[in-house]
């Protein structure tokens, strides 16, 4: 959940999610769909059919405990060496090398005097944190969780909080003078774009009780007496959007093709 999304914005749903299923097969005996429908509005929905399938992996392969073993984590649906390395640090004590954007700014400001690591991760940079990681385990989950939060609250990517920092003196960065950035860092744009009119469809379908006919998502939903239904408020918002056609048509495909939602009894739905 916290994969390029907030804390924030994960904490709630992640703390409903724990209470409503606290054990992997909890979530396995649900039906993707539910997983979907429970992820809210936390973005890249993927994730949550992936978390899914991961929990029905870990109760037919590994007895429904969470493996602790960095290359059986990597196994997993939707698990990448990111995750894998952090789930087996941070929740097993293991000696691993944990590398998210926030070490990557710690490393390139202190030991490389770069004001931002490079846009994408490189072998270099996975070599020097490896370098870094003390033999210890413990001291090593310690030292990754350390650099990490150093860049979540002190060296921060626009306004580092440089007269705090506790390793100011050994900065590389500001040793050079704090040179400027090799690029300017881009957001994803949002409005007008397929994404946000996939997210408003998927905003219908898991309000939805029952499929949903293509055609409601054509038409204002007071025009087919759904004003007041409990998809009346995602409708509206959907149609507020002002979509063209086709791209309302390469929303609705996308969903199908990733496995989001699929067509029954002539409407769109859920998984089950």
């Amino acid at each position: 959940m916290l994969q390029q999304t907030p804390v924030v914005r994960v904490l709630p749903v992640w703390e409903e999610w724990l209470r409503r299923w606290p054990e992997p097969a909890d979530l396995a005996r649900e039906p993707a769909g539910e997983a979907v429908r429970s992820w809210g509005r936390l973005g890249y929905p993927r994730r949550a059919l992936r978390l899914h399938a991961a929990a029905v992996a870990i109760g037919q392969d590994h007895g429904g405990q969470v493996p602790a073993d960095y290359v059986k984590l990597l196994g997993l649906p939707g698990v990448g060496s990111y995750t894998a390395a952090a789930v087996a640090a941070f929740a097993f004590g293991r000696r691993e090398t944990v590398v998210d954007t926030n070490i990557r700014r710690v490393h390139a400001r202190l030991f490389l005097g770069a004001a931002l690591p490079s846009q994408a991760l490189t072998a270099s940079e996975m070599r020097l944190a490896a370098q870094l990681l003390p033999d210890d385990a413990g001291t090593s989950v310690r030292w990754n969780a350390s650099v990490m939060e150093l860049g979540a609250l002190v060296c921060t990517a626009r306004a580092p909080k440089c007269s705090v920092c506790p390793v100011r003196g050994s900065c590389a960065w500001l040793a050079a003078g704090e040179p400027p950035p090799s690029y300017t860092p881009k957001g994803q744009a949002w409005h007008g774009t397929d994404r946000q009119v996939r997210g408003a469809v998927l905003a219908v379908l898991r309000l939805a009780e029952r499929p949903v006919p293509a055609e409601m998502f054509q038409q204002a939903p007071a025009d087919l007496g759904f004003a007041a239904s409990g998809i009346g408020v995602p409708l509206a918002a959907l149609h507020r959007l002002n979509s063209a056609p086709e791209q309302l048509e390469r929303a609705l495909a996308g969903l199908l093709e990733d496995g989001l939602a699929e067509l029954h009894q002539g409407g769109y739905q859920l998984p089950a």
